[in-house]
């Protein structure tokens, strides 16, 4: 009986073995050549030498949440399917990190991110639908129907050379193909070895690029009474709390990624930054968006946590006011400008006529300001930064219309 059980024993042992032999045969060369993870943890192989060659991103790495968990250096290089590979000190590494690196754990929010304005339509903004894939541009134009089969921005490539790669590219590039098929980078956001999420909701990281004349975010938010609390009240507050557990007792104040982004109290964590908006407001007209309505309700319920209803309410009646007499101001600046066009007045080039850069400026900045202005509190940006503004541009566009006309007229016989 017991020569039976030992028999047995043997038996499946060895089973197992031959099974664990013939699929680790079946792994790609790639990884059975790796030293494990477990090495990598004991040896502190990579610390050896980026110690003395990189050493602020080994104190970077020590002190982020990937070295809490016990997340290797390994864990993050190794290449992922497509990737490019590249050897480094008896190590096989992905000789380019891409979103795909993060995926392996962070699927979720991959996939969020790439439903977003952040993924494909980011890019295509700048350089049109060259390099990515029919089947991306396909899914993208599903959520934002336009916005990447499309040409590429004539204006940056009017502005000359070197433009586009240290400027409109260096913002843009959160929504870049990747050659492995993924699209992004995570790190614009978290950066590369502190990986973290108390960066992520500074207000600082998101004006990386939206400031400016074009879209104010962090200008506004500053001027704001949310953007003047958390500066007073910022070190009170645990901007490393996990988005999945955060409450106001850990940020009493909203930053960019609180309304975005973050689950407050039981909402929902996204990483499609365009989840809880309701108007298309970076637009020359601007038109509710298709889940307006859930949009609306997903933010308000943000608002909720620290303000009554009825002032949500008022404040969202008041801010789609600003839009909608916006929306009047600069469809008629458009519409005067087509008329000119329609009459021969100017040629179809874009971007050769000073009347064009003013109507240019009239909605990209001056119209886009005052719409966010209204969304975020910023008092002075629906006034003096956005709505005299666009009263300045269309009186200097109707004297040069005026000025054309009469030129014109001139000429006839």
């Amino acid at each position: 009986m017991t020569f039976k059980y030992v028999f047995i024993a043997v038996f499946l042992g060895t089973a197992l073995v031959v099974s664990a032999l013939l699929v680790n045969r079946a792994r790609p060369q790639q990884e059975t050549s790796q030293p494990s993870a477990d090495f990598v943890r004991a040896a502190g192989k990579c610390v050896e030498c980026h110690r003395r060659e990189t050493s602020a991103i080994i104190h970077q790495y020590a002190k982020s949440q990937h070295a809490v968990h016990n997340v290797t250096c390994y864990d993050c290089h190794r290449p992922q399917p497509d990737q490019a590979t590249m050897e480094h000190k008896g190590f096989t590494l992905a000789q380019h990190l891409t979103a795909s690196n993060c995926r392996q754990c962070h699927a979720t929010e991959y996939d969020q991110f790439v439903r977003s304005r952040h993924g494909a339509p980011a890019w295509a903004a700048v350089v049109g639908s060259d390099g990515f894939s029919e089947e991306q541009i396909t899914f993208a134009e599903t959520y934002h129907p336009g916005t990447v089969r499309r040409p590429a921005n004539l204006l940056a490539i009017r502005e000359g050379e070197g433009v586009m790669e240290m400027g409109c590219m260096a913002c843009h590039a959160i929504g870049k193909p990747n050659t492995d098929g993924s699209i992004g980078t995570c790190t614009a956001c978290h950066a590369r070895h502190s990986t973290s999420v108390a960066l992520a909701r500074q207000p600082e990281t998101c004006g990386q690029c939206h400031m400016g004349p074009d879209h104010s975010q962090l200008e506004i938010f500053n001027e704001s009474k949310h953007g003047v609390l958390f500066a007073a009240q910022k070190d009170q507050m645990r901007l490393d709390a996990s988005p999945k557990t955060l409450s106001t007792a850990d940020m009493s104040v909203p930053t960019c990624a609180t309304c975005h982004m973050s689950g407050l109290e039981g909402m929902n964590v996204t990483h499609d930054v365009t989840e809880r908006l309701s108007w298309w407001l970076f637009a020359p007209v601007s038109k509710k968006r298709p889940n307006y309505q859930l949009g609306q309700e997903a933010m308000k319920s943000l608002c909720l946590k620290c303000h009554a209803r009825s002032q949500v309410e008022r404040f969202y009646q008041e801010a789609e006011v600003v839009v909608q007499s916006t929306n009047k101001k600069v469809q008629a600046s458009l519409d005067l400008v087509a008329e000119l066009r329609a009459e021969g007045l100017l040629t179809p080039e874009p971007f050769d006529e000073p009347i064009e850069f003013i109507a240019f400026d009239l909605w990209h900045y001056y119209g886009r300001t005052a719409k966010h202005g209204a969304f975020m509190g910023g008092a002075d940006f629906v006034q003096w930064h956005g709505n005299y503004e666009l009263l300045l541009k269309r009186i200097e566009i109707e004297e040069i219309a005026a000025s054309l006309r009469q030129k014109a007229a001139t000429k006839r016989p």
